[in-house]
């Protein structure tokens, strides 16, 4: 076998406590935070004197994670265009299936979250919308019907 799991997904942040507060409202909990520094960090990522504070969330069923990272040192660049299009190479989102669509898009509002299109209907299978939050971090939300 070549893997074992996926064990998580790195998002940069610049601000550390509002990327919390939008996933902890998303129904995720935060597993721990602490600060990550020293020459091995540097090592495994290819820059020098990291210091950076990270916080890893949990998905409720505690098979999925994010980890939060915000670095004080060197300070994080910030992408071009800022939000990009969702057929930027590279860029992504994060799925998530959530019971209330509509609920849950309402309650990460409340965090600065905006649709990034609109929330549509695909068969009569889900109801998806994707939503910019914090940083400009897409999530897709998806509600299974039936």
């Amino acid at each position: 076998m070549t893997i074992q799991r996926m064990d998580n997904v790195l998002i940069v942040v610049a601000d550390l406590d509002a990327a919390v507060a939008f996933f902890t409202e998303l129904g995720m909990e935060l597993e721990g935070r602490r600060p990550v520094e020293g020459p091995w960090v540097g090592r495994v990522i290819g820059l020098d004197d990291v210091r950076t504070e990270i916080a890893m969330m949990r998905t409720p069923d505690g098979h999925g994670r994010i980890e939060l990272a915000m670095f004080h040192q060197p300070k994080a660049v910030a992408p071009e265009p800022r939000d990009a299009p969702a057929n930027t190479l590279g860029t992504g989102r994060v799925m998530f299936a959530v019971d209330d669509i509509e609920d849950v898009v309402a309650r990460l509002r409340a965090h600065g979250a905006e649709l990034v299109g609109e929330l549509v209907r695909y068969e009569d299978i889900y109801r998806l919308c994707y939503v910019r939050g914090p940083e400009g971090i897409v999530v897709g939300l998806a509600e299974q019907l039936g």
